[in-house]
């Protein structure tokens, strides 16, 4: 299930990467300043985020609490944090962010809306091998807030993740449904097997999840997240599953889509009335974190489809190196 180690993207990420290969209690680099949207940054926490995960081929399981490891991951993490709340508006109305995210939304727009109009096989493959990073561990991060609710926010919350989670069964965990998509695309379903042609944007979203589940104080966060992808799942899946039909021959390509479609409109209810509004009853005061996750999410998928549409319209791949340009997997 693991993989190896990441191809570096910059100095920190460099010297991150070779420590790895390191005993722990090895020397870490210090951290300065980066782009907190770049490369270096996001591949640098994503391979700290991932000692919490599956880990690395080869890397001493210990690394995952060395002490300095997790300093400079705090710094990487505070720089991230700073951007995040300095690009979004903030507030505490929770429910008007939550009725902005039902707003319909046009079919000509976004990333969808290029697939419809003049999208390729190879386009939809691309953007498949984009978000396989987040998928193979869709539901994970958010099973690190379950400790952290109580009463009826953790129960509901628990019940939607048992649905991601394939209500038991091992072939329809959701993540399995991507592998089995990636397979149905040709493209390669192991765990992670794309991360080094993966860019930052959707590092950083994917980042953003973990930073949220893995901090008490970001838990509303971490809900407002959850949220804005169960509410916005529906509408989305059933676009991508019809284009999956048009575009890939394969019955896989569109059934992770159709799994989504019927299972979020139910977890998004869900999610608003039990685990939103209970843990507002509860703790009014996390109402400003919810809020923030809810933006910061809207932010983060912005810019990775602003990302994607840029180098689509100039003609270009949006991933690191063209898909045509890697080995078919086996």
């Amino acid at each position: 299930m693991t993989r190896r180690l990441p191809d570096p993207r910059g100095e920190l990420s460099a010297a991150v990467i070779e420590l790895l290969t390191r005993p722990p209690g090895s020397t870490v680099p210090p951290v300065r300043e980066l782009d907190p949207y770049g490369e270096d940054l996001h591949l640098t926490l994503h391979t700290c985020y991932e000692l919490h995960y599956q880990g690395f081929t080869a890397v001493d399981e210990n690394w995952e609490w060395d002490p300095d490891l997790l300093r400079l991951r705090r710094d990487l993490e505070i720089q991230f944090r700073t951007a995040l709340r300095a690009d979004v508006a903030g507030g505490d109305n929770v429910d008007e962010e939550l009725d902005l995210l039902l707003e319909p939304t046009s079919d000509t727009d976004g990333i969808a809306g290029f697939l419809a109009d003049q999208g390729t096989p190879d386009h939809l493959r691309e953007y498949f091998a984009h978000r396989s990073i987040y998928h193979h561990i869709e539901a994970d991060p958010y099973a690190w807030v379950i400790p952290r609710l109580r009463g009826q926010p953790k129960a509901s919350l628990v019940a939607v993740e048992f649905d991601e989670f394939g209500g038991g069964r091992g072939e329809r965990v959701h993540a399995q449904l991507f592998a089995d998509l990636l397979a149905g695309a040709d493209l390669e379903p192991a765990y992670l097997h794309y991360l080094d042609n993966i860019p930052a944007p959707m590092l950083a979203l994917v980042n953003m999840m973990s930073l949220f589940g893995l901090h008490r104080d970001l838990r509303g966060a971490l809900v407002g997240h959850f949220a804005t992808a169960e509410i916005t799942s529906s509408p989305a899946s059933r676009r991508l599953a019809s284009l999956a039909r048009t575009l890939l021959p394969h019955p896989a390509c569109a059934h992770f889509y159709t799994e989504h479609v019927e299972a979020d409109a139910v977890h998004e209810q869900v999610m608003r009335r039990d685990v939103i509004a209970g843990l507002l009853a509860a703790e009014p005061e996390q109402a400003g974190p919810i809020v923030f996750g809810i933006q910061a999410t809207n932010l983060l998928e912005d810019r990775f489809a602003e990302h994607v549409l840029r180098s689509w319209n100039d003609n270009r791949s949006s991933l690191r190196v063209p898909l045509s340009a890697l080995a078919a997997p086996a």
